[in-house]
């Protein structure tokens, strides 16, 4: 893929998500952002705004195979990665792999299933590999988790751990549509499928040589530094119970480098770190007034953070 080509590829990929999504550009972009920089995606929100819609479109629109986990109380680690199951004709054991071997994973719900069953996400998630019966498996490439959770509801629910949230790239919401928005989806819900609008732009293929350009892209001294003032920021000040881990500060050079390819550059400036600093940094640190696990206030102290950060000229 030539980089001359991006801007218009990017767009393409874009306009045909939003041909489900309506009137949510901002989420379209960040689910873009998100696979290209190789990195995981929680989604919190409400119930019916469009999180496995979100999911499934990206899959489509990239001609990625696609898995959905409904997350429950009862749900096992074997029904996320798999089970050997012992043959009789051979006598032999054979691997049965489970929905995580797709290039897209939806884990829909995942704070309703326990911590061991959580914890099934981590070897996946941080090394795209699972380990069974003491054989290791690859898993396809590309690989993106989209988790959801309601942050609404805490009956029967098991609040994700904070070595789970740091293996998420990125936390967002995608929130209630505008009216006009609005009028969209209602004139189309009597279609068979609104999936059905969206043909494949790129093949898996071309989404794994984009992924590659990402590493690519220049980042200049300058706008490490000015990165890493950030995260030292969450470090250093007493705000903070938790500051941001080197993997967030890993996690934050890449959806930077992500998203200034997706605005058709083949360089990073400040303004690519400041629109990534709250939804890749947001989830990764508790403030000391939240210590008790009631989040909100982190994204209101990032801020303060981020605006007594000198900006590099």
């Amino acid at each position: 893929m030539e980089a001359s080509y991006l801007p218009e590829t990017i767009k393409a990929l874009e306009e045909n998500i939003q041909k489900v999504i309506k009137g949510k550009p901002e989420a379209v972009r960040a689910a873009l952002i998100s696979l290209l920089a190789q990195g995981h995606m929680l989604i919190e929100d409400v119930p019916g705004v469009g999180k496995t819609t979100l999911a499934q479109s990206l899959a489509k629109t990239t001609a990625l195979s696609f898995k959905r986990i409904q997350f429950t109380s009862d749900l096992l680690p074997s029904d996320i990665l798999g089970v050997s199951i012992l043959d009789q004709d051979s006598g032999e054991f054979q691997f049965k792999p489970g929905p995580i071997f797709a290039n897209i994973v939806l884990a829909d719900e995942i704070n309703r299933a326990t911590p061991k069953t959580q914890s099934a996400l981590l070897e996946a998630m941080n090394e795209s590999k699972v380990t069974i019966d003491g054989k290791t498996y690859v898993l396809p490439k590309p690989f993106l988790v989209i988790a959801t959770q309601n942050p609404f509801e805490y009956r029967g629910t098991f609040p994700l751990p904070e070595n789970q949230l740091d293996r998420f790239a990125m936390r967002m919401s995608i929130g209630y549509p505008d009216e006009e928005s609005e009028k969209k989806i209602l004139l189309n819900s009597s279609r068979s499928s609104h999936l059905d609008m969206i043909e494949p732009i790129v093949s898996k293929e071309e989404v794994v040589k984009l992924q590659g350009m990402v590493d690519r892209v220049v980042i200049d001294d300058t706008i490490l530094d000015y990165m890493l003032k950030i995260i030292n920021g969450t470090r250093n000040s007493k705000l903070f119970e938790l500051g941001v881990s080197p993997r967030g500060s890993i996690a934050l050079k890449r959806a930077a480098q992500a998203r200034a390819l997706v605005e058709g550059r083949t360089y990073c400036i400040p303004d690519d770190v400041k629109k990534m600093v709250i939804p890749v940094l947001a989830h990764r640190v508790i403030t000391k007034i939240n210590r008790l696990g009631d989040r909100g206030m982190e994204a209101e102290v990032l801020t303060d953070v981020l605006e007594g950060t000198e900006v590099p000229m």
